[in-house]
């Protein structure tokens, strides 16, 4: 099996060659390093500033000290006891817990080269079997929901069935199954959840398998209040070595204020200061991997995959860098409407890098989207193949695109309704890029305020000419 964490050679030296051959001309130039991206194996030793060290294992005690290997306590234990430049060391192993709260900056990571995984998950053992290869269970952790207010049913309706905008999941031996509408529909890729009465189907038989269903919506939350007697620190946790999967919405939230209109970025971004993510992977979240709120976040050597409607979210920052991530397989229950992407850099960000990512397998989603008044963008060195749009920037003002790989997406690039966007120095393989200006205006628009956000509409003074948008190009 191909490693997707390493572009394949034949496809990397080829296209190495077309981006210097269109590059002759300059002096110096960058593009993708070719991998390896994600995770990579290492031995963890205790961080050498921690003030105190708590070791946890899924089978920990809690009322055990946590002080050493030999009396771990557990996570839950060590989040309420934790305070800031605290270390909480994770043994290997599965660790069924979420909802967690903290407000302090500690770090999370492996012991040594240990694997935990945290999930959102229970195993399912009482089934009853009913007719036609039909299977079912009495579940009382269920998450219903209804699609966004701004989704259009009378667009979207005959497209997506309600049921997809629930946060339920269940997983076969670890694959993940596809939510249905009724008990009729189901075969061994689906189930169904009956909210009234409170079962879940399958339609294939449970004996000998081990059946997941969530019952968590995350693992943890950075929260701005004060939680465990204690005020916020406003420093953001350091994460390194952690799986977090099968959660239902998502897997972390780091909160802090968003503005709600055109605002300085003096008045955001403060409230947690600093998250950084390392070699972490999270999958198979019902919704968004992260949301991510503060200024000088790091993200670098990631895994993001197996999500519905974005990967992650970066919200109202400044200052931040992904770096060296794998994305992908956003969008995994084929939701329309929903303007999926794989990374969201959302609401009047200023200065976020994104550089040397591989966004991959990504048919029904975009790729990173800079969407709505964000400033002074750098996207440099990714390699983008198979989706929509792989670089879209919108309602937004600053923009540098250098040194990037667009391969087979429907538009490597699109620019819509922004401007001083600098793109320059990339290589488009069977991919466009396009340059777009609409009418939009924060006047009677669905959402609101976004569109003054950005620049506004001027009339024409460079026609484009004959193109297949129309409008034109800041």
């Amino acid at each position: 099996m191909q490693d997707p964490t390493i572009i394949p050679k034949t496809w990397f030296l080829l296209l190495s060659l077309l981006a210097s051959l269109v590059l002759l001309p300059t002096t110096a130039f960058s593009q993708p390093s070719g991998g390896p991206y994600g995770p990579v194996a290492k031995t963890y030793e205790v961080p050498a500033g921690a003030a105190h060290v708590y070791y946890v294992a899924p089978d920990g005690k809690e009322s055990a000290s946590g002080a050493s290997t030999v009396e771990p306590t557990t996570l839950e234990a060590a989040f309420a006891r934790a305070v800031t430049s605290d270390a909480i060391i994770l043994r290997g192993g599965t660790y069924r817990t979420g909802d967690l709260l903290l407000n302090q900056g500690i770090t999370l990571q492996p012991y040594r080269d240990e694997q935990p995984v945290l999930k959102g998950t229970r195993v399912a053992s009482d089934w009853q079997a009913l007719r036609d290869g039909v299977w079912r269970t009495k579940w009382k952790y269920l998450f219903p929901l209804k699609p966004e207010s701004w989704w259009r049913r009378e667009r979207e309706g005959m497209r997506t069935p309600l049921h997809k905008f629930n946060n339920d999941m269940v997983f076969f031996d670890g694959r993940a199954l596809q939510s249905t509408g009724w008990e009729g529909e189901l075969d061994a890729d689906r189930f169904y959840v009956d909210y009234d009465d409170g079962y879940v189907y399958i339609g294939a038989d449970p004996a000998g398998h081990t059946v997941e269903i969530t019952v968590l919506d995350n693992a943890f939350t950075r929260t701005t209040k004060p939680v465990n007697g204690r005020e916020s620190d406003r420093i953001g946790p350091t994460i390194r070595g952690i799986t977090f999967t099968q959660y239902a919405y998502r897997a972390i939230e780091i909160e802090g204020a968003e503005p709600n209109g055109p605002d300085v970025p003096e008045h955001y971004g403060k409230d947690v200061v600093g998250t950084m993510l390392e070699n972490v992977t999270i999958s198979h979240c019902s919704r968004v991997a992260g949301y991510f709120r503060g200024d000088h976040l790091v993200i670098r050597d990631c895994l993001i995959s197996d999500t519905s409607t974005e990967g992650i979210y970066v919200i109202a920052s400044s200052d931040c860098l992904l770096e060296r991530n794998i994305f992908r397989r956003n969008n995994v229950e084929h939701i329309t409407g929903y303007f999926p992407a794989a990374v969201k850099i959302f609401n009047q960000t200023h200065r976020v890098v994104c550089r040397d990512n591989l966004v991959i397998d990504q048919p029904e989603s975009n790729g990173i989207w800079y969407d709505v008044g964000n400033h002074d963008g750098v996207f440099v060195d990714n390699w983008i193949e198979g989706a929509q749009d792989g670089l879209f920037f919108e309602i937004s003002r600053g923009l540098v695109c250098a040194g990037n790989v667009f391969v087979n997406c429907d538009k490597g690039v699109r620019i819509l309704n922004s401007a001083d966007a600098h793109v320059y120095n990339n290589t488009f393989v069977n991919t466009v890029a396009s340059f777009e200006r609409t009418e939009r205006s924060a006047v009677g628009d669905r959402f609101d305020w976004h569109p003054a956000a950005g620049p506004d509409v001027e009339p024409s003074r460079r026609p484009v000419g004959p193109s297949k948008w129309g409008g034109w190009c800041d």
